[in-house]
């Protein structure tokens, strides 16, 4: 089967190859893949900037069609249309598994770093991991329902917006977009967006169609005196960081009110963040690191999205076959593309 992959250690080494077809192991089925989506972590890898075990196929936002189930499988069948958890490898044993947090297990190798993932014709998985999706979604909706999990474990699970909160997103990328309109289906009842001139083209121009009003570029607005104006004085309920920017993080605290909640998404790359701490003590913010998805998120996110509520396929920008990658990459790299996912058939 052709299947995209990173190859070895190093910047870039990725190439689509012809890999064996996978067969299920007990507990496990086999599904056709319809669609992955492009994650920040697959950039990553690329430039040997995320862990990873080589060589491995790319990808971990897939769904498709369940086309054959192995030995001691009880709760999927053949022909249930599906998306999955990318919690692999978790022990099961230690104090977070045991506590519900199969996510964060030291252990948990995630398809498309950790073992091989969903960039490819078929994938074989763990029947415990999937959620079987309507049948009235499409494929292009089901590409999305893994980060937008994430967005939904990271703002309703653990930073409970609640209907009334004003929102401030940083940072307009898919998940940025993404965390946008889950706080809208939350209750938010507003969402700033603050992008740079970078994303005023692409970025801006997609959270316009998605009927968010606004959008404050930093090159052109004050963010912290647009919000303050939009609130009252008061500022954000919740500030939404997505960016990762190191000097985009401190302003959290200006852009947040007294007894507000800060909601931490983006990753840096592990670049050193100048941290006002007496600013966000002196306010007593809540501030929440997030990283993954937790159980209850997946069945929410399916209806949220099958339903419109949530309607995230509308990030994506960019579907190609898995022979024209490079191209969605470097679009995505270059601010080009905001939701990229490669159909393997």
């Amino acid at each position: 089967m052709q299947a995209l992959v990173k190859t070895r250690k190093g910047v870039g080494f990725i190439d689509v190859l012809e890999m064996p077809e996978p067969v299920p192991a007990a507990g496990e089925v086999k599904i056709a893949v319809a669609a992955c989506g492009i994650c920040g972590s697959d950039i990553h890898v690329r430039h040997d900037t995320f862990p990873y075990w080589p060589p491995v196929i790319l990808g971990h936002e897939f769904t498709g069609t369940i086309v054959e189930c192995g030995a001691g499988c009880r709760a999927r069948q053949v022909g249930e249309r599906v998306v999955a958890e990318p919690h692999t490898r978790a022990c099961g044993q230690c104090a977070l598994c045991r506590t519900g947090n199969i996510q964060i297990c030291p252990q948990k190798r995630s398809p498309g770093w950790g073992i091989h993932g969903g960039m490819a014709a078929y994938i074989c998985y763990p029947e415990t991991l999937l959620h079987r999706i309507p049948d009235s979604m499409s494929w292009e909706q089901a590409a999305v329902v893994e980060p937008t999990a994430n967005v939904v474990t990271d703002l309703i699970l653990r930073s409970r917006i609640v209907a009334g909160d004003f929102v401030v997103v940083q940072g307009p990328g898919p998940i940025g977009l993404i965390a946008a309109l889950v706080a809208r289906a939350a209750g938010a009842r507003d969402v700033a967006i603050i992008g740079t001139p970078g994303d005023v083209a692409l970025r801006f121009a997609c959270a316009r169609g998605l009927g968010f009003r606004h959008l404050l570029n930093l090159a052109e607005t004050d963010p912290v005196k647009a919000v303050l104006d939009l609130t009252g004085g008061l500022g954000a309920d919740v500030v939404v960081e997505c960016s990762g920017a190191p000097k985009a993080i401190p302003l959290c605290v200006d852009l947040v009110r007294k007894r507000g909640r800060i909601c931490a998404i983006g990753l840096t790359g592990n670049r050193p963040v100048e941290f006002p701490w007496d600013r966000f003590q002196f306010k007593v913010v809540d501030l929440q690191f997030c990283l993954s998805t937790e159980y209850e998120s997946w069945d929410r996110t399916i209806g949220l999205i099958a339903s419109g509520a949530v309607p995230a396929e509308k990030v994506i920008t960019h579907r190609a076959p898995i022979a024209g990658w490079e191209q969605v990459f470097d679009d995505i790299e270059n601010l080009q593309a905001l939701k990229g996912i490669l159909l393997p058939t």
